[in-house]
């Protein structure tokens, strides 16, 4: 099986395109190096976390197909969490000479002929946790459990999955994101006490988005930030307004104004749709096939949101909604097809592979780390080098705060003390129901808590490798379209020095249009340009700390250091800019 399998001339792993979801014939770094040493310990559990778009897929098809050819096991179940996934992983694995069923029903009892497994959900496990033992027992059984954070969603479904997966020869645990943000332990997974008395989930080979970054197996995201103005009605009767991300506001203007940004009503979410097609037409220039997603909050805004699509494009979008019976089929045929966008009501946000995607709307009020990173994980695989990623965003600051760790690695952590309320944990809250499914209930009560009455949108900022461009600008402005007209075929690096370019064009412009710059004095230092660049530093300072974990007095210590000059209340322009440079350089590798 192994020389039929990856026999034959090496195609390049990096551009999945050329090979089956999968199946690529030759192994990435990563995989061959994860491959070397789970055959070197030859373990029972293995943890494997590698961000999403870098291969897991092949590199757990790989291991089964040598445990089989070496009769280490003779049957294998694959978990997963949707069955959109399960049929997904059997296609791959009949690619490369697995039969595996999806169709397995628990009431079937056993799977069909011909087959060597089942591909099964973690619902159907946790359901009937006796019946998957007994199966598990009855052969030498390799269990691939996907997106492994499943297992400490509920009591019952790690119960289950112990229940039914502690007498199987191997077990392989995969997951591409963050851990869930509670403190209930995860089946299978070894933890480790830290320093602090607090037990960590200890991964065996971890891969991290940074390191696929530099090694072209995953696309460069930009993250294109939309700010503005926003007007609505509390349940009270009392108009308020905010600025979308205003930072001198609390978290539930916050909220209520990040709400008001994306209903369907207003003028923002339209003019951020229109936005982000121009950049889905650039993208196409170069990348024909390139698509485009928009992750809703709901079906009602899903539907309005692909109405506005249509008038935008004039080409009706394919809509997934959560209940729809042809959601996987529907899928299927976008990915394999051409057309422009997608509107899907969350639950296209995990492990759902369609490379194509280069363009991506966050339309969800949804903010917790593993649904953010799930969700701009659709757009991060890479088919070729070169190819960009970029997701169109609320400038809201939890958002924005994920947009620039893009690279952090969190363990799973045990026994935090539940009063340590920092956004990330939330012990019995079930993020991944909330993510992957419509709450009417839920939703209906949020809702009637106030009006949206109007919505602005301008142009905010480009997040990018935790640093920050742009100034603000109108919607339409030749500023907004130096950022959306960015080509579609670009590495890192490049990417990176295109959008210091820009910037630099920007505040030169900016420094020439202004009154002051026309009819003061050379002699006479324009405030405003300098206060604009003081909170430039300010921002990109403060994602080199929080990328870093240096404190931000250190970072602008060194800077100066390194630059010269005075501290940033006493520096001119060229020394600022000096120092913003060099902060650019850092976050491209550059000393």
């Amino acid at each position: 099986m192994t020389e039929t399998l990856f026999g034959g001339p090496s195609l390049p792993p990096a551009y999945p395109e050329r090979a089956a979801w999968g199946t690529a014939p030759k192994l990435r770094a990563w995989q061959q190096e994860a491959l070397d040493l789970y055959m070197s310990r030859n373990p029972k559990d293995f943890l494997a976390v590698a961000t999403p778009g870098a291969g897991k897929t092949t590199f757990a098809l790989r291991i089964a197909t040598t445990l089989l050819d070496s009769g280490v096991v003779n049957r294998v179940t694959i978990v997963a969490p949707t069955d959109h996934l399960k049929r997904q992983w059997a296609d791959a694995a009949a690619k490369v000479g697995i039969a595996i069923d999806p169709n397995f029903k628990n009431s079937d009892g056993q799977h069909g002929r011909g087959f060597v497994g089942v591909a099964v959900t973690y619902a159907q496990v946790a359901s009937k946790p006796m019946l998957h033992r007994a199966k598990t027992e009855a052969a030498r059984t390799l269990v691939i459990l996907d997106e492994i954070h499943h297992g400490g969603e509920a009591l019952s479904w790690g119960d289950g999955l112990r229940e039914a997966f502690d007498p199987a020869t191997k077990r392989l645990s995969l997951t591409g994101t963050p851990f869930r943000s509670d403190t209930s332990p995860i089946p299978f997974v070894e933890y480790a006490e830290d320093r602090d008395g607090i037990r960590r989930s200890k991964a065996d080979y971890t891969y991290g988005y940074g390191n696929a970054l530099r090694d072209h197996v995953v696309r460069p995201v930009l993250f294109m930030a939309y700010s503005g103005q926003m007007r609505w009605r509390t349940s009270a009767g009392d108009e308020m307004a905010a600025s979308l991300g205003e930072a001198a506001v609390t978290k539930d203007i916050t909220s209520q104004a990040w709400r008001t940004a994306l209903n369907p009503t207003g003028e923002w979410i339209p003019a951020v749709l229109a936005a982000a097609d121009k950049r889905l037409g650039e993208v196409r220039r170069t990348v024909p096939d390139a698509g485009g997603l928009v992750i809703a909050t709901d079906h009602d805004d899903a539907r309005a949101y692909a109405g506005q699509l249509k008038k935008i494009t004039g080409q009706s979008p394919t809509v997934i909604l959560s209940d729809d019976s042809k959601a996987s089929s529907k899928i299927e045929e976008f990915s394999a097809g051409d057309k422009r966008w997608m509107v899907a009501v969350r639950m296209v946000s995990e492990g759902v592979d369609v490379p194509r995607l280069s363009v991506g709307v966050y339309a969800t009020s949804t903010s917790t780390p593993l649904f953010f990173a799930q969700a701009v994980g659709r757009f991060v695989r890479a088919r070729k080098r070169g190819e960009t990623a970029s997701v169109f965003l609320p400038s809201v600051p939890p958002l924005m705060i994920l947009a620039n760790t893009m690279e952090a690695e969190r363990d799973h952590a045990l026994d935090r003390p539940e009063k340590d309320d920092d956004g990330l944990f939330s012990p019995e809250e079930n993020l991944m129901a909330e993510a992957n499914r419509e709450d009417k209930a839920s939703d209906e009560l949020t809702k009637g808590k106030f009006e949206a009455l109007d919505s602005q949108a301008s142009f905010d900022r480009v997040l990018f490798d935790g640093g920050e461009f742009g100034t603000g600008a109108d919607i339409g402005s030749d500023e907004e379209l130096d950022f959306l007209g960015i080509p579609g075929l670009l590495d890192a690096e490049q990417v990176g020095t295109l959008l210091r370019q820009r910037q630099h064009e920007q505040q030169s412009r900016k420094k020439r249009q202004s009154p002051l710059a026309a009819a003061a004095s050379p002699a006479i230092p324009d405030h405003r340009m300098l206060m604009d660049l003081r909170n430039e530093l300010a921002k990109n300072v403060a994602a080199w700390s929080a990328r870093t974990g240096t404190p931000h007095g250190v970072v602008h210590t060194k800077l100066r250091e390194v630059c010269g000059g005075p501290a940033v209340a006493q520096a001119n322009e060229e020394q600022l800019q000096a120092r913003l440079r060099k902060l650019q350089d850092w976050f491209i590798g550059r000393k």
